[in-house]
């Protein structure tokens, strides 16, 4: 098995204790490629250092919606001088989440904007964090000439799914999909056609049922891939080659 982590925040203090430890045993369990996105301006560094000792690590530059109020204005521009020096993949992890209440729609926007316009005009894809935002996001989006991305860990509905993928996107699932309750969204799964669909783990969050409570790892894709397969029916090592393909596809790898 080649899979592709297409989300995971291997940068991160959760890692790094075992950092070395942890991609050796993603590598081990049939994990190949890494997508690691940023959260804010001073992951940037981390995550160049990441991609430039490990080869099949691919970095994601941007400023996560949550974290509005660590970013600032020059954070655009440097992210601009970033993608000229780094050559990431993508620009990521950006976004709108409404979920949270205490965080301004305009200034979540106004980064959301800024960076889209960088991807339009480096023909980057994008990778998206969608908390109650996706009709505002489809919204935005539709203003631009982008080259897709992924919206990250999914959980729209089948027409919002549709919408995504005529925009060139595809749908990221996880942890999640290995929920017993997760019945609407293993049903969403399984209603997408195969070409929309990449995996990914949110690490070190999003973990699933078989290591709930734990530090979620890239190592446990596999988990995420094999009951993707039991949903669709089709056969693991299948699967695996046409979703990994799917990864590098959107992110012109």
């Amino acid at each position: 098995m080649e899979l592709f982590d297409t989300h995971c925040h291997l940068n991160l203090d959760a890692f790094s204790k075992d950092r070395q430890k942890v991609l050796k045993s993603a590598y081990d369990n049939g994990v190949a490629y890494i997508l690691v996105p940023a959260i804010k301006r001073f992951d940037w560094n981390k995550i160049i250092e990441l991609s430039t000792k490990n080869t099949n690590i691919y970095p994601a530059l941007g400023l996560h919606p949550l974290f509005i109020h660590d970013h600032s204005e020059e954070d655009i521009t440097k992210l601009e001088e970033y993608i000229q020096k780094s050559k990431p993949v993508a620009i990521g992890e950006i976004g709108l989440d409404f979920f949270r209440k205490d965080l301004d729609p305009n200034l979540q926007e106004f980064y959301f904007k800024n960076q889209l316009k960088l991807a339009e005009k480096y023909n980057l894809p994008v990778i998206i964090h969608a908390r109650k935002s996706h009709e505002n996001i489809l919204k935005i989006i539709k203003s631009y000439s982008l080259s897709g991305g992924i919206c990250h860990a999914f959980n729209g509905s089948l027409q919002q799914a549709q919408r995504y993928i005529d925009f060139g996107f595809k749908l990221g699932f996880g942890g999640s999909l290995t929920y017993e309750n997760s019945i609407n969204l293993q049903k969403l799964a399984c209603q997408l056609p195969i070409d929309s669909i990449v995996l990914e783990t949110d690490a070190p969050d999003m973990v699933g049922h078989k290591h709930r409570y734990e530090r979620n790892s890239p190592e446990y894709l596999p988990e995420v891939a094999e009951r993707l397969s039991e949903l669709t029916k089709i056969p693991l090592l299948d699967l695996v080659k046409k979703l990994t393909l799917n990864s590098k596809e959107v992110l012109k790898i």
